[in-house]
C-alpha cells in the first residue's frame, strides 16, 4: 500500500495543530496590547482569518458558475461549526458563554440565517441581496469594535504589550496560514486513502472535503478550549457563522452577478442552518455554558447529518426511515428538552433577582 496518503495526514495534523497553537497565542497577545477582551478578537480577527479558506473557495466557484458549490459551502460550514466544532470544545472543557453573546451575536445568527433564507425563497440570491449582506457585515465589525475600545477606556495597556502588537500579528498570520495549509494537506490525504480503499466519490465529497474547509475553526477553537481561552472558542465559532453569511456570502453573491439557489439547500440545509442557529439559543441560555452532555448531543446530530446526505448522495434505502425517525422523535424530543432545560433556567434567574 502506498504510504504517501498516510503521510500527508500526518503533516496535514502537525501543521493544524501548530498552526492552532500559534494563532491563538497571537489573539491573546493581540487582544492584551488592544486593551479589549479575547471574545471581541475571536468574534473579529480569529473567526474572519479561518473563514478565509470558504472566501476563496466561494469566489472561486462563483466565478466558474458554480454558485450552488459556494452557497454549499457555506451552510455546510455554519452547520459544522455549531455541531462538531462547539460539540467537540464544549466535549474537551465545558465553556463559558458570555451574556452580550446570548443577548447579542446568537440572536443575530438566527436573524441573518433567516434573512438570508428569505431572500433565497424565490431560488435566487441578487447581486443586490449580496450587497445588502456585506452592509451588515460592515456595520456589525464596526459596532463591535467601537463598543470594545469603548468599554476598553481608562484601561492601561502597558507599553510592552503595546509594542507586541507587531509580533501578535504576525503570529496570527503565520498560524492562519499553517492552518489552510494543513487543512489542505489533511484533506489531500484523506482523500487518497479513502480512494483507495474503495469510498465512493461522493461520499468523500460530502465528508472529508466539506470537513476540511473547517478545519481551520476545528483546531483554532479546540486549541483555544484547551489553553483555557474559552471566550475565543466560542467567539471563533459565532463570528465565524456571521462572516460566512454575510463577508462571505455577500461577495459570493456580487461576484458571480447572482446566483442560483437549488431546491434541495433551499429545503434542506437552509432548514438546518437556520435550526442549528436557533437551538444555540436554548443551549447557551443554560447557565450562560455548554456542557458536555449538551456537546455530545452537538456531536451526535452532526453525525447524523453527515449519514443523512451520505445516504442521500447514494439513495440509500435506510434514508426514509432515518427521515421519519428525526422529524417524529429525535427533533421534537430535543427541543423539548432544550425548551425545558431553558425555562428551569430562566426560572432560576428570577429567583435569584426577587431574593437579591
Amino acid at each position: 500500500m502506498d504510504l504517501s496518503p498516510i503521510w500527508l495526514v500526518v503533516a496535514g495534523l502537525a501543521l493544524l495543530l501548530g498552526g492552532g497553537e500559534l494563532l491563538v497565542r497571537g489573539a491573546v497577545r493581540l487582544a492584551n496590547s488592544l486593551g479589549v477582551s479575547p471574545l471581541v478578537i475571536g468574534l473579529t480577527v480569529v473567526s474572519f482569518g479561518t473563514s478565509a479558506p470558504e472566501l476563496a473557495v466561494g469566489v472561486a466557484a462563483a466565478r466558474a458558475g458554480n454558485g450552488a458549490l459556494a452557497l454549499g459551502n457555506v451552510l455546510g460550514s455554519n452547520i459544522c461549526n455549531v455541531l462538531l466544532v462547539l460539540g467537540m470544545s464544549a466535549v474537551v472543557a465545558p465553556l463559558l458563554v458570555a451574556r452580550r453573546v446570548v443577548r447579542f451575536e446568537v440572536p443575530l445568527v438566527v436573524a441573518v440565517s433567516a434573512l438570508t433564507l428569505l431572500m433565497a425563497a424565490n431560488g435566487q440570491l441578487s447581486p443586490i441581496e449580496g450587497a445588502v449582506l456585506v452592509l451588515i457585515v460592515i456595520a456589525y465589525t464596526g459596532w463591535l469594535w467601537r463598543s470594545a475600545t469603548t468599554e476598553g477606556q481608562g484601561e492601561v495597556v502597558p507599553e510592552a504589550a503595546r509594542g507586541g502588537r507587531w509580533l501578535a500579528t504576525i503570529a496570527i498570520l503565520a498560524g492562519l496560514v499553517l492552518l489552510v495549509a494543513g487543512a489542505r494537506q489533511l484533506v489531500a490525504g484523506a482523500s487518497a486513502l479513502a480512494a483507495a480503499l474503495g469510498v465512493a466519490d461522493e461520499v468523500i465529497g460530502l465528508t472529508i472535503v466539506a470537513v476540511g474547509t473547517s478545519l481551520p475553526e476545528v483546531v483554532a477553537s479546540l486549541v483555544a478550549t484547551a489553553r483555557g481561552q474559552r471566550d475565543i472558542a466560542v467567539g471563533n465559532v459565532l463570528g465565524s457563522n456571521i462572516f460566512n453569511l454575510t463577508a462571505i456570502l455577500g461577495p459570493t453573491v456580487v461576484a458571480g452577478g447572482g446566483i442560483a439557489v437549488p431546491s434541495g439547500l433551499l429545503t434542506f440545509d437552509f432548514v438546518v442552518a437556520l435550526a442549528v442557529a436557533a437551538a444555540c439559543l436554548p443551549v447557551f441560555y443554560t447557565g450562560h455554558r455548554i456542557d458536555r452532555w449538551e456537546g455530545l448531543l452537538f456531536l451526535v446530530y452532526y453525525v447524523v447529518y453527515v449519514v443523512y446526505l451520505v445516504f442521500d448522495a447514494t439513495g440509500h434505502a435506510a434514508l426514509q426511515g432515518l427521515r421519519d425517525a428525526l422529524v417524529y422523535f429525535a427533533l421534537p424530543l430535543t427541543a423539548v428538552t432544550l425548551l425545558l432545560a431553558a425555562s428551569r433556567a430562566f426560572g432560576r434567574a428570577r429567583y435569584r433577582t426577587y431574593n437579591r
